[in-house]
């Protein structure tokens, strides 16, 4: 059994920076018996991964800090019935690429991936036990729960695919048979969250806890999605493009309602600052392997100028000194009072993305294996395509007695086939009256 004490530091580490916490009371009793809990995070592998999952990844660091066993969820068979994003072929391609770019960004981050455990979706899903659960779920969910619960995460269309209404009980079951106490998730998973609470109690099983984080916005506002390039940076983008992307980002003086730029500071940047500057101070928790084998800088996002406490650095590029800031309020606060410019907003985050994902492209450029499966999973849609081959004509010479030259129809008596002139000429040298 575990002190009061140990269980709500335990419990905060876990549940700090979220957005949303559902079934509190699961993992508290879980840490009050002394236990690890157990989690997973899925992913479908789809479009091309970009910076806004920072914000789930770098929540991990807490999981395994507290003691938590993560599994990360490769949701292969998610992808492949998501209105058919991809067809099969090209989500087995998506899922390596998937497993190469998160292991790198965990390890830019310091997060050991010695204790995560990678599942691949179709390991367990194409089951006959998953498949019975799926078949027992579908005489029991409304198809107005099913289009609920999957609204803000499978691609809506006017007319419905049945592999869209599944999706969301194929979430749910996932929580049995990956054998977790509780998932964690985007905001925008509330509803299959709530499906999950509401039908997996009604086949039997428990009643697991649910974890969101905060969704970042788009570069130009909205959601930030890997269906729009103008919306996010990818994780192997070039420091050119990062630039460019981040230089056409919606970033109006004094707004700080619409602002990607400052919602990326405050979900990522801010909070990766304070996980370095905990790293430095030997407050991993559990986690003792913590920044072992992390990749690129491991400083925080301040200057060396900054005083004690200072998590975000401003700097201008044309006059006055830097701004350093303790917390996000401060910085949110003096944008809004216009003492902070758009252009050095912009300039302060674009270097700090382009250090986050320096030690990601190296990665990339280092390993041939990866590059193969990049062009495999992303090919070049204006790639000039090769142009089919003309069929060679064949001869083909005609059976006997048929074509050109053939003498006579060719006629079938008795199971014998004859030529008609021959059989004439046959006929004559006979006696008369044989048969």
């Amino acid at each position: 059994m575990a002190s009061e004490e140990q269980v709500q530091r335990k419990y905060n580490l876990i549940t700090r920076r979220l957005q949303e916490v559902l079934g509190a009371d699961i993992i508290k009793g879980i840490l009050a018996e002394g236990r690890s809990p157990k989690a997973y995070w899925g992913t479908t592998p789809t479009g091309r991964p970009h910076i806004g999952y920072f914000v789930p990844l770098t929540k991990i660091a807490d999981f395994l800090r507290a003691g938590v066993e993560v599994k990360v969820l490769l949701a292969d068979v998610h992808a492949f019935l998501d209105n058919l994003k991809a067809p099969l072929d090209l989500v087995a391609h998506r899922t390596k690429y998937y497993e190469f770019v998160l292991r790198a960004v965990f390890d830019s981050l310091g997060i050991p991936t010695s204790k995560l455990t990678f599942v691949l979706g179709s390991d367990y899903q194409l089951s006959r036990e998953y498949n019975l659960d799926n078949y027992k779920l579908c005489t029991i969910v409304t198809e107005h729960d099913a289009k609920k619960a999957g609204s803000e995460v499978v691609k809506q269309v006017e007319s419905p695919l049945l592999s869209g209404l599944i999706y969301p009980g194929l979430q749910a079951l996932d929580e049995q048979y990956l054998g977790v106490d509780f998932q964690f998730g985007g905001a925008d998973q509330r509803k299959i969250f709530t499906y999950a609470e509401l039908y997996l109690p009604r086949l039997g099983y428990a009643k697991r806890a649910h974890l969101m984080n905060t969704m970042v916005p788009g570069l130009m506002g909205g959601k930030m999605s890997s269906s729009d390039p103008d919306s996010k940076i990818d994780f192997l983008d070039t420091p050119e493009t990062v630039k460019r992307k981040i230089k056409k980002a919606f970033c109006e003086e004094g707004n700080v309602t619409e602002n990607g730029l400052l919602s990326f500071i405050k979900a990522v940047l801010i909070p990766i600052s304070e996980l370095r500057l905990e790293r430095l101070r030997g407050d991993t928790g559990e986690d003792e392997d913590e920044g072992k084998g992390s990749t690129g800088s491991q400083a925080p996002f301040f200057t060396d100028d900054a005083p004690e406490g200072t998590v975000f650095t401003i700097t201008r590029e044309k006059s006055g000194g830097p701004s350093h800031y303790k917390t996000y309020q401060e910085l949110e606060d003096d944008f809004a009072a216009k003492k902070v410019h758009p252009g050095d907003l912009k300039a302060s985050v674009r270097e700090a993305i382009v250090g986050l994902l320096e030690p990601i492209r190296a990665a990339f450029l280092a390993n041939e294996e990866w590059q193969q499966i990049e062009q495999l999973a992303y090919p070049d849609p204006n790639a000039k395509k090769e142009p089919k081959k003309k069929k060679e004509k064949v001869y083909h010479p005609p059976p006997p007695g048929k074509g050109k030259n053939a003498k006579g129809v060719s006629t079938q008596a008795d199971g014998v086939v004859t030529d008609e002139t021959t059989r004439s000429e046959a006929s004559a040298d006979r006696p008369n009256g044989d048969a």
